[in-house]
């Protein structure tokens, strides 16, 4: 079962997280709808599998993941819960329809507000509370902070979670054990460098930044991580599904693939082919290589996806293929193998 392995989750949280969690934006509908029905056999699927970690936020179908989270996990006491703050979600009654918005096929009628002020953080967090119908989650994680994201607008939302006391109300949360721990979930290295200095982390949720196709955290920011003992969850272990399409037709970074990255896949598969393993397996496995790495998230969609996500997870690779795609220039010399760590 996926719970067989377990790490702690952060440095300052006694809880332990397992190698494989779930990702809570595909069943609000990113990219194409999903029905209430075939999100909860979803979630059922991935109780069953024995998935026991859940990662969600407001801003994934503007609350719908959080309500079906909630739904499906509601009294269970076995379940590790992480959400997100930094926006805040206000009625709008124009949403009439459930048309695309911010990636989204969702017909929830509320429209993001960011806002990383402490008073902001507390209220994002109780409508998360009320939302998944819960009393406190394990991890409280900034959503979507950096310069990456907002541009000019970095400096003043930077000024809100810091001088604002957006990090202050965060760490009140967790010395009054309304939330196990907090940290970030973004897509930006940068901005998780100066969180580490600004405010005592437990955790950092980078989504698609240490994959396959991208490992720049090995630089500076997995060896902070590790000097802080701060652990890293990582999502987005596809690129956005061009490593499971594993063609270069997928998504890549929430859109469409660069020529040079899609050829890159197509190398990448290649040689996945020749030695009979499955791109996608390779995908999830290889961030778990490292140590600062807790755990990994890839969005599900479907019970097929899941259960094929399990597979996957589980798929022995040879080390002959770790050597390869490390002999063609397709990963970086230092980065770890999973072949290095049979300890994990």
């Amino acid at each position: 079962m996926t719970g067989d392995k377990k790490v702690e989750a952060t440095g300052r949280s006694r809880r332990t997280w397992p190698r494989l969690g779930f990702g809570g934006a595909a069943i609000a509908g990113l990219f194409q709808r999903v029905g209430e029905d075939e999100a909860r056999a979803t979630l059922d699927a991935a109780l069953a599998g024995g998935i026991t970690y859940f990662d969600t936020a407001p801003h994934y179908g503007r609350g719908l993941s959080e309500r079906r989270i909630g739904d499906a996990l509601r009294g269970r006491s076995d379940m590790l819960i992480s959400t997100k703050v930094g926006r805040l979600m206000r009625p709008d009654p124009s949403i009439t329809d459930d048309r695309e918005r911010d990636g989204f096929y969702a017909a929830m009628p509320f429209s993001p507000v960011y806002d990383y002020s402490g008073d902001g953080i507390l209220r994002s967090f109780e409508a998360s509370l009320h939302r998944l119908g819960l009393a406190r989650v394990d991890l409280l994680l900034v959503h979507d902070i950096g310069r990456m994201t907002h541009g000019d607008r970095h400096d003043h939302h930077w000024e809100q979670l810091t001088r604002g006391g957006g990090f202050a109300a965060l760490e009140r949360l967790r010395d009054e054990g309304a939330i196990g721990g907090f940290g970030l979930g973004v897509n930006e290295v940068a901005v998780c460098l100066d969180a580490l200095r600004a405010a005592p982390l437990d955790a950092i949720l980078l989504a698609g930044r240490y994959t396959l196709l991208e490992q720049t955290p090995l630089d500076a920011l997995f060896p902070a991580c590790l000097a802080a003992d701060v652990r890293v969850i990582v999502g987005g272990p596809y690129n956005s599904g061009i490593l499971v399409a594993a063609d270069g037709e997928g998504h890549y970074n929430y859109g469409r693939a660069p020529a040079e990255v899609a050829e890159r896949v197509r190398r990448m598969a290649g040689i996945a082919k020749a030695h009979g393993v499955p791109l996608p397996a390779a995908a999830l496995q290889f961030p778990l290589a490292h140590p600062a790495v807790a755990c990994v998230i890839p969005g599900l969609r479907t019970p097929d996806e899941v259960n094929q996500t399990l597979d996957w997870f589980h798929h022995a690779i040879p080390d002959a293929f770790w050597a390869d795609l490390r002999g063609a220039g397709l990963l970086r010399a230092d980065a770890p193998l999973p072949q290095d760590r049979h300890d994990r």
